[in-house]
C-alpha cells in the first residue's frame, strides 16, 4: 500500500531530485516532470514536459494528492515578473484539493535578522527578495482562496551528493583537482546549510502531515548552522587528498558584475555570507522529532565523496573510491 501519490515539477534540479528520491523510499507513488531523464530516480515514472506549458504540468500532476513544487528560474530571468508567473501557472495546472510544497529560502530576510522563526515579519533589502518574497505572497493569496493549500519550506544554502551549480561545486570545490578548497563567509560567522537528503525527508514528513496543517504554512529548516572555519575543516577532513584552504575573494564577483548580470546579482546577496541568520522552527522540530538530521561531518563526506570520484579526480591518479 502506498502512501499516496506525488508529483515533483522539476525533477533534475536540486530539490526536486532528491525529494523524489526521499518519497519514492518512503513508499509514494511518484511522478517526476522534466524536459529530460538525465537523472533515472528508481521507482520514480519519469514525464516528459516543459515547465511553462500548464498542460504539461496537469499531465505529470494527473491524480496526485500533492505536488512538490522544485521550479525555479535562472538569476537572470527573475525580474519583471518571470519568477511570480511561473508559480502562477504551477497553481493553475494543479486545480484544487491539492497541496503544494515549496521550498522557500531566506532572501526574504535583513542582514539584521539574526534568528530567522516563521513568525519574523519579512524586510527583504536587495530585488530577489522582494522577488521571493512576491511570489510567496502570491501563493499564500491562492491558499486563501481556496486553490490549494501551501507548505512552504524554508532553508538555507544547498550541498548533497551529486548536486551541481551550487556553492559547494561552483566556487568552495572549483579548484580542488589542484589541490585547493575555498573558504566562504566572514571569520566566525555562521552559515544556513541544508543537506538535501534531510531537507527532502522533511518535505516528505510534511507532506504525510498535511492534514493536520492550515491552507497556508511555512516551515524553517535550520539544518547545519556552521562557521566557514568549520565547513572547512569539515571539508579537509572528508577530502581523499590533501587541500589547501583559502579565503574566497567576495570583491571578485563584484568586479565580475560589471560585465556579467547574474554575477552582479550574486554579489548583492554578499550579506548572507557576512552576517549570521539562523533558522529556528520548534514547531517542525517537534514534527521531524530528535535525531532527524544527518551529522554535520557525515553529511560533509557523503557530498564530496561522490564529486572527487566523479567530478574532480587528479590527472594521472586512480579515481578515488566512492
Amino acid at each position: 500500500m502506498t502512501q499516496g501519490k506525488v508529483t515533483v515539477l522539476g525533477m533534475n534540479g536540486h530539490v526536486g531530485h532528491h525529494a523524489a528520491t526521499a518519497f519514492a523510499a518512503r513508499g509514494w507513488e511518484v511522478t517526476g516532470l522534466a524536459r529530460g531523464n538525465r537523472r533515472p530516480i528508481p521507482g520514480v515514472r519519469f514525464v516528459e514536459g516543459d515547465a511553462s506549458e500548464v498542460e504539461d504540468m496537469r499531465r505529470a500532476i494527473g491524480d496526485s494528492e500533492v505536488v512538490v513544487n522544485a521550479l525555479n528560474l535562472p538569476y537572470a530571468e527573475w525580474d519583471r515578473g518571470r519568477m511570480e508567473a511561473l508559480h502562477e501557472r504551477v497553481v493553475a495546472a494543479m486545480g484544487t484539493g491539492r497541496t503544494m510544497l515549496f521550498p522557500g529560502n531566506i532572501y526574504n530576510y535583513a542582514a539584521s535578522d539574526r534568528v530567522v522563526t516563521p513568525s519574523l515579519a519579512q524586510n527583504p533589502q536587495t530585488p530577489r527578495g522582494a522577488i521571493r518574497v512576491r511570489t510567496e505572497l502570491a501563493l499564500e493569496a491562492a491558499a486563501r482562496r481556496g486553490d490549494v493549500q501551501v507548505v512552504i519550506l524554508r532553508a538555507g544554502d544547498f550541498y548533497g551528493p551529486r548536486s551541481s551549480g551550487d556553492w559547494f561545486d561552483q566556487v568552495m570545490l572549483r579548484e580542488a583537482n589542484k589541490g585547493r578548497v575555498a573558504s566562504l563567509g566572514g571569520s566566525g560567522v555562521g552559515h544556513a546549510w541544508a543537506y538535501l537528503p534531510d531537507l527532502a525527508r522533511a518535505f516528505e514528513v510534511l507532506a504525510c502531515a498535511r492534514g493536520r496543517l492550515g491552507a497556508f504554512e511555512t516551515f524553517h529548516f535550520e539544518g547545519h548552522f556552521v562557521t566557514p572555519e568549520e565547513m572547512t575543516a569539515a571539508i579537509l577532513a572528508a577530502a581523499p587528498m590533501p587541500l589547501k584552504a583559502s579565503r574566497f575573494p567576495w570583491v571578485l564577483l563584484s568586479l565580475l558584475g560589471f560585465v556579467d548580470p547574474t554575477m552582479r546579482e550574486v554579489a548583492r546577496m554578499g550579506y548572507l555570507w557576512e552576517h549570521p541568520m539562523m533558522l529556528r522552527d520548534t514547531q517542525l522540530d517537534a514534527l521531524l522529532g530528535e535525531n532527524f538530521a544527518t551529522p554535520f561531518a557525515d553529511a560533509v563526506a557523503e557530498t564530496i565523496g561522490p564529486y572527487f570520484n566523479e567530478r574532480a579526480a587528479l590527472p594521472g591518479r586512480n579515481r578515488v573510491p566512492a
